[in-house]
């Protein structure tokens, strides 16, 4: 399927364009039959899956969370051939009791060797234990014969009848013990052990291997407790496939590749070039140690996925493989907000109620609040996002909603409802910092204060989530004089990671450049307020040149006023990450105005809820950013002075003051 590109810019908003579509619920919604044509948003992977199918190839699948890589992985058995699947049987061997042998049938062949075998063994056995029950019989009976004096008028028991009645039965006793159990481990060493079975019919075995120890993967021999005796279990009977066998003629998925053991990494790539791999005990103080079977085929697709970092973690020669024998994907975390991609949504939303079957189907005001939710989580204006589990879970609350209040469809209401309790993790805990700081009065929101900015934040617990979770940073700053002899120095607290210390100190060349002043002769201390869990990035560099400017020049800082921005040496205000999170969070706590890179602009994505309630200034330099933040008699000579002293790096934009929507 080839994408349709078009300007996002020429598209309605999807609130007139839902109104056009041709439906009035998901349950109208047609959904592919074939999983790999239920793939939204990844064209070429859906393009490179089909190929590797084909070829048999091997195929490394690499993205954020959520975009459909086990989904791909799943879908690829629907393109294998089926009449290529075969059963797998271990048997005993008589010349080598710790190296089994192994035979492969047709598909659906091996039960049927493994009953007609059992059945043959308990046809033997049945027969014998009629004959041992026939002399167990003899030898009781003839012990009561001889038991009687047969000399006698009359016959009557001898005087030592019971000892012979005893004894007889104690003969009887052992011969029937001894041929019981000796008598069944040799028909247990006549019947095979089925490894892996399927039926003529049956799909391609599709395992997830995902997080498998080694014998799970590789495959294991059980320990056995009684080793001598007649008890022990015969060798071939602890064989256990690992999931590299019941992958044969199929797909083998394993996802976070690198949390795989090296060993177990360099075990998988002999099975990939060999397609067979031996079955040995994984546990060396096991009694399976000594047993090796002989080479089991294992002749499957790998399909290993991760996050960017898995890379790192990949055995080389691993991954050269694959790259060798197959293909390397990077899957997408957006597609354009294209009307065709925007009705592939709209059937994501009727297939993952289709494949729940627990909730309701969503009306068509529903499935616009989830396109709505898509932009917003894309992050960029004029896309969607890919990160799709995280939409279906969203979908899935909705539905649960609407299935407790009875309702026949998912409504708005719904949606909107379910997006206020299913909140992350990194959402609730800033949820619970703004109110604290409420509560305790650690943000101001109203005055002017030298020294003191409203910096943004956003809340990161992991990148399995799309969502950013925006928090204000109050940022402190506090110009002394110099402590040491060899000159000032900038001291930065609020645990701050390297990324954000190296911001700090940039910060100090664009603060003489803007001030003209020589602070070798001033120590600068800069406080990350409230910054328990440590700062991390450089989205706080203008609030800091701020506050250190505000400091030094003892000109006040606006408290209605939020900022983010990175900045480069020279002045230049360069964009961010999760800008929106970042002005929802401070129109969350009050303040009036938000300053922002003006190159984020086109990122900004507001909820309703908070359109009108913050005004939004994009800025492209620091003086701009100052013209905005610093208030007071002092404000006009310093910025009189910061134009005489740099002049403007960019030429004036024209850009919206209000929110787009």
């Amino acid at each position: 399927m080839v994408e349709t590109v078009g300007d996002p810019e020429e598209l309605p908003p999807v609130d007139s364009w839902i109104s056009k579509v041709d439906f009035r619920s998901t349950a109208e919604v047609k959904i592919p039959e074939r999983l790999v044509d239920q793939v939204i948003g990844q064209e070429r992977a859906v393009e490179v899956i089909r190929k590797a199918s084909e070829q048999k190839r091997h195929v490394m699948l690499i993205g954020d969370p959520g975009t459909g890589k086990s989904m791909l992985a799943r879908s690829m058995t629907e393109m294998l051939p089926r009449d290529d699947l075969q059963d797998i049987i271990v048997y005993h061997n008589p010349e080598d009791p710790n190296e089994p042998k192994i035979r492969v049938v047709p598909a659906g062949k091996g039960r049927e060797i493994v009953n007609a075998q059992k059945a043959e063994a308990m046809q033997r056995r049945e027969q014998k234990a009629s004959m041992v029950m026939t002399i167990v019989f003899f030898i009781i009976g003839l012990s009561v014969i001889l038991s009687y004096q047969w000399g006698s008028p009359t016959p009557e028991f001898r005087p030592d009848a019971p000892n012979i009645i005893l004894f007889g039965i104690l003969v009887a006793a052992i011969i029937y013990i001894a041929t019981r159990y000796t008598g069944h481990r040799q028909e247990n060493l006549m019947v095979p052990k089925l490894l892996v079975s399927h039926t003529p019919d049956e799909m391609p075995p599709f395992v997830d291997a995902t997080g498998s120890h080694a014998g799970a993967l590789l495959g294991d021999v059980k320990h056995d407790p009684f080793q001598s005796g007649g008890l022990e279990t015969p060798a071939h009977e602890r064989v256990e496939s690992g999931a590299i066998h019941k992958a044969h003629k199929g797909v083998l998925f394993v996802d976070e590749i690198n949390v795989l053991r090296m060993e177990s990494q360099q075990s998988l790539l002999t099975a990939m070039q060999e397609k067979k791999f031996s079955i040995v005990g994984q546990s060396e103080r096991s009694s399976g140690a000594m047993v090796k079977t002989e080479a089991v085929p294992c002749d499957f697709i790998l399909v290993a996925a991760g996050n960017l970092d898995a890379v790192q973690g990949m055995h080389p020669a691993l991954r050269s493989r694959i790259r060798g024998y197959g293909y390397e994907i990077y899957m997408k975390s957006t597609m354009p907000d294209t009307e065709e991609n925007r009705l592939k949504l709209v059937r994501f939303v009727a297939q993952e109620v289709a494949k729940d079957r627990k909730i309701p189907h969503f009306d068509r005001s529903a499935v616009l609040e989830i396109l709505r939710e898509a932009q917003r989580r894309a992050g960029r204006r004029g896309q969607l996002t890919l990160r799709l589990r995280e939409l279906g879970g969203l979908i899935r609350v909705a539905g649960d909603i609407a299935q407790e209040e009875a309702t026949p469809l998912v409504t708005a209401k719904h949606v909107v409802d379910a997006k206020r309790i299913a909140r992350s993790l990194e959402q609730q805990v800033a949820d619970r910092m703004i109110e604290r700081g409420k509560e305790y009065q650690t943000f101001i929101t109203e005055g002017a204060i030298v020294g003191m900015v409203n910096g943004l934040a956003v809340l990161v617990g992991d990148n399995s989530i799309a969502e950013f979770s925006g928090i204000v940073l109050p940022i402190a700053a506090e110009v002394t004089p110099a402590q040491a002899k060899q000159g000032g120095r900038i001291i930065a607290t609020g645990r701050l990671g390297e990324i954000a210390k190296e911001a700090v100190e940039n910060v100090a060349a664009l603060i003489k450049k803007y001030t003209g002043e020589d602070i070798s002769n001033h120590d600068i201390h800069v406080q990350f307020v409230g910054s328990r869990e440590g700062t991390e990035g450089d989205s706080a560099s203008i609030s800091v040149a701020t506050a250190v400017i505000s400091a030094l020049e003892e000109v006040p800082v606006n408290q209605t006023v939020a900022m983010t921005g990175s900045l480069s040496v020279r002045g230049q205000v360069l964009p961010v990450g999760g800008v929106t999170a970042k002005i929802e969070a401070a129109a969350e706590l009050g303040l009036k105005r938000v300053v922002i890179p003006r190159a984020n602009m086109k990122d900004v994505l507001l909820e309703d809820r908070y359109q009108g309630k913050i005004e939004i200034v994009p800025v492209d330099t620091l003086s701009e950013v100052l013209e905005e933040a610093l208030v007071g008699p002092k404000k006009s000579g310093l910025i009189s002075k910061l134009v005489a002293l740099v002049p403007k790096i960019t030429p004036d934009k024209p850009g919206p003051a209000a929110v787009p929507h």
